[in-house]
């Protein structure tokens, strides 16, 4: 692509900057900037334009100059974190310190300092050396391949789209420069993403594509030091290429490193195995093996039983064996399916199952990364766009015959958007950038064509319209769409630095450039990203568009898919990652039930991590800690997920319920329901005595469990069953823990800022809280019952109480007991679109707080799940995961 004058010269200045020792001072860029200003001044344009090897500079205007300084900004002055590491018993007593120690200085380090170079045209500074940290401390892990022996088992869990890929180039640099021989990547399990995965490699690792010099190899790369690909980014493994490309060497006679880069799929492995037995009659004795498994949650999983186990785990395991030296690393960002592992399983075939035994290493993201927080916690109302009109033209519940007729107001006003947003980014200086709108909507193949079709008509619509009328100055009084389109404009990036009538030219002078891409494995047109041309599309698709597949210069995502499972919710989360220069003006489309199912998901996954500190800080072991996410009461569909059997006569679910906090986010609706639950209050308070006044609220300190038992057995909780699994509120886990524990409770009852709630000796003012009617019962907004730090008032000492009230979870963990949380609620009820409908005077709600941390040594309360209910879940997991694209 051609590089436009801006482009170039930010290159320039990002060159000269990366020059300058680091970290950089305060004005460094302002500095460097004004330099370059009196050079131009001094030399004028055309001689800068030499400078720069293009044919003419434009000298850019004020505008430009300051965007060009925040732009800067944001990219050197990124921030990493190292990572945090988990090892097992048998991995403390080893020496894990060969690579930091002597290994690296050893070795020449050729593929990893080209790489570093190469990261570094692109990377602030603070993240390429965070990136050499981390890997060092993964091959400080992963064994010295010099041993005689080894077989190490690792996991190295990063966010979504947070580029664990970068991430694991370097780790495989660094594995081939200390003499790792053959090198196995497996790249999910759908060709686009193997490919994308391929060419990622040959610029990071390979330096070539078909004889071309790529990437890191630009430059610095020559047959003597190119590693050896069996795969292509056309072709993945197979038998005959191998040979082909091989020409009879082995590891025995070649000096460098053997990759392959292949599918997550059962016959792509069977060869790769039969490969190598046929090269090698026995295991491979004297060179060392590196498996990445990428995406490794998904389809890595053994789900049944540990004597014949599924067939991709099973392939996986005995590539393994054929190695008498190999270490596997497990590379995701949703690491619930990989703990859940049984860490004790192994074969005599095959060897142990793929639990990470030896490590688990949580990596930190770079503070310019655009997550999962920023948008669903920090910033919910400028990233996301409720929707609720999706439901007579594409319904939830949807089957695969559903026919759909027409799209939704609100998929019309993102794609309209998406036509804004280039526009801004051209205008920005980024034309030469790739740009793409997600539609993610079902998980059938047929109906992505369906909606394919429709938006293919309506981009139709687009293209003639602004080719007709977008040049004339009442353009917008001539076409119904682009009056449309400013009025989409007007809603959502008003505020931008450009006046509509900037971007209704741009508009116009790029709509032609849209195409519509449909991305599942009857694609006819496959989605590329090349480096010559500018891709600006509309990506349709599914499950092939959840697992790893990056999306260039996501800015607009329209999601409706519908799951109960955390791993693949987050999965399907391709708008988190990098939007350096574009950040504003991404939005994400979706009903406002997933905008709280994301932001509940984020919650339990933050505290995944804390909960991952926490151990490390304690040296615990992978095994702990995936006992650890196992009980916790947010796993339970997830446990039940990997343990799917559909003739299972009992299952038992044990649960920690310690350092956390449960709430009956969801209320019954009858009113007969609503007055005995706040009777169940009063005669509770009846019960209890005088209370302290806590900040205005009553607090009863050491009562009997027997009472809060009694109260948990008599309040009506909305649950399809007293386990409550998939409504958050498991209350018969709850009511077990209060038998089993020989604990007193503490007991507070809130104050609020509405009207008087009064009971014999108590008074408070009710808590305001704002509910949705669902019909069978009542939601709480954003499924909080509590406010603040509503732990805090059980803890009697006052100074104590005020350092802990910025943590919820540090509070639980100093609780004395157990705490039962009692809210009377004045609600507020509001329709889909957020405008009051009734209200009724109160109704009661109550959460409970554990204390203690994931440190806690109690025993886990455990149930048997009944099996009527068990065979229930199954049929809500079947629905949810049935094949799509």
């Amino acid at each position: 692509m051609e590089t436009n004058s801006y482009q170039a010269l930010k290159e320039y200045i990002s060159n000269r900057l990366n020059k300058l020792e680091f970290p950089l001072n305060q004005n460094a860029i302002f500095e460097e900037i004004e330099k370059v200003q009196k050079v131009i001044a001094t030399i004028g344009s055309h001689i800068f334009a030499e400078i720069l090897t293009l044919q003419s500079f434009d000298l850019p205007a004020e505008a430009d100059w300051k965007r060009l300084i925040r732009e800067l900004e944001m990219h050197f002055e990124v921030k990493l974190e190292k990572g945090i590491l988990i090892q097992g018993d048998e991995q403390q007593k080893r020496d894990t310190s060969w690579w930091t120690s002597l290994g690296k200085q050893q070795t020449k380090g050729f593929y990893w300092e080209r790489y570093r170079d190469y990261l570094s045209k692109d990377f602030p500074p603070d993240v390429v050396k965070t990136i050499d940290v981390d890997t060092d401390i993964v091959m400080n892990n992963i064994e010295n391949p010099s041993v005689s022996s080894f077989s190490r088992y690792g996991m190295v869990v990063g966010h979504v789209q947070s580029g664990k890929t970068g991430n694991y180039s370097a780790l495989i640099c660094k594995a081939a420069d200390a003499g790792y021989k053959f090198i196995v990547v497996i790249a999910g399990g759908i060709n686009n993403l193997r490919n994308q995965t391929q060419e990622r490699l040959n610029e990071s690792f390979i330096g070539q594509t078909k004889g071309v010099q790529v990437g890191a190899g630009r430059g610095n790369s020559s047959k003597e030091t190119t590693p050896l690909s069996l795969t292509t980014i056309e072709r993945d493994f197979n038998k005959q290429d191998a040979d082909r490309l091989a020409q009879g060497l082995n590891f025995d006679n070649i000096n460098v490193p053997i990759l392959l880069v292949v599918k997550k799929n059962s016959k792509t492995l069977d060869n790769v195995i039969d490969w190598l037995e046929k090269q090698y009659k026995n295991k491979v004795v004297n060179h060392a093996m590196l498996v990445i498994d990428d995406e490794s949650d998904y389809a890595s999983i053994n789900t049944k039983d540990e004597e014949d186990p599924t067939a991709i785990n099973k392939r996986l395991r005995k590539l393994l064996s054929l190695f008498q030296k190999s270490a596997y690393v497990a590379y995701t960002a949703t690491p619930y399916a990989n703990i859940f592992i049984d860490h004790k399983a192994e074969n005599d075939d095959l060897g142990k199952d793929l639990f990470p035994k030896d490590f688990i290493y949580a990596l930190d993201a770079p503070s310019n990364y655009f997550g999962a927080r920023k948008v669903f916690i920090a910033n919910p109302d400028l990233y996301l766009v409720p929707i609720f009109d999706f439901e007579n033209h594409i319904p939830a519940n949807h089957k695969i015959d559903f026919r759909v007729e027409s799209l939704p107001e609100s998929l019309l006003d993102a794609i309209r958007l998406f036509t804004i947003n280039i526009a801004i980014r051209s205008l920005r200086g980024q034309r030469n950038s790739h740009n793409s709108m997600l539609i993610h909507a079902t998980r059938f193949t047929n109906i992505h064509r369906l909606l394919g079709g429709f938006v293919e008509d309506y981009l139709k619509d687009l293209k003639k319209e602004f080719n007709a009328y977008g040049r004339l100055k009442d353009a917008t009084n001539q076409s119904k769409i682009i009056s449309e389109t400013k009025k989409t404009f007007e809603k959502h990036l008003k505020a931008n630095e450009f006046p509509w009538s900037k971007i209704l030219d741009e508009i116009t002078g790029l709509i032609n450039t849209l195409v519509i891409r449909e991305v599942h494995q009857k694609t006819a047109v496959p989605l590329e990203y090349r480096k010559d041309i500018v891709t600006n599309a509309i990506v349709i698709g599914g499950t092939s568009l959840s697992r790893g597949f990056t999306l260039e210069g996501l800015s607009v995502s329209y999601f409706l898919r519908n799951t109960v499972f955390y791993d693949t919710l987050m999965q399907m989360g391709r708008w988190f990652g990098y939007r350096s220069g574009y950040e504003d003006l991404c939005r994400i489309y979706m009903p406002a039930e997933r905008i709280i199912d994301f932001a509940e998901i984020i919650r339990a996954t933050e505290d995944l991590f804390e909960d991952f500190k926490l151990m490390a800080a304690n040296r615990k072991t992978p095994n702990d800690f995936g006992l650890a996410v196992q009980q916790n009461p947010d796993s339970a569909l997830q446990i039940t997920a990997r343990n799917k059997q559909k003739n299972v006569h009992e299952f038992f679910f044990s649960m920690r319920l310690e350092g956390t906090s449960k709430e009956t986010s969801y209320l019954r609706s009858d009113q007969n329901d609503i007055n005995y639950n706040i009777d169940v209050i009063k005669r509770l308070i009846d019960q209890m005595g005088i209370p302290e006044q806590v900040e205005k609220s009553h607090v009863w300190r050491k009562i009997d469990k027997q009472l809060i038992i009694q109260f948990l057995q008599n309040f009506r909780v909305f649950a399809n069953d007293r386990l409550g699994l998939s409504s958050r509120m498991p209350i018969a886990f709850i009511e077990q823990y209060a038998k089993d524990r020989i604990y007193e409770w503490d007991v507070a009852l809130y104050n609020g800022t509405g009207e008087n709630f009064e009971y014999h000796n108590t008074s408070i003012r009710k808590e305001k809280r704002k509910f949705t009617d669902k019909g069978t019962y009542f939601e709480i907004q954003n499924r909080q019952v509590s406010s603040g730090n509503a732990e805090a008032v059980a803890i009697v000492d006052e100074s104590l109480r005020n350092l802990l009230k910025k943590s919820r979870r540090d509070t639980r963990a100093n609780l004395a007991r157990p705490l039962l949380m009692l809210h009377i609620i004045e609600p507020e009820f509001l329709n889909e679109q957020h405008k009051s409908v009734h209200t009724m005077k109160e109704i009661a709600a109550f959460g409970v707080s554990f204390p203690g941390n994931v440190l806690s040594r109690e025993e886990t309360v455990r149930l048997k799940i009944n099996t009527v209910y068990y065979q229930n879940l199954l049929e809500q997991i079947d629905n949810d995961s049935e094949n799509d694209d």
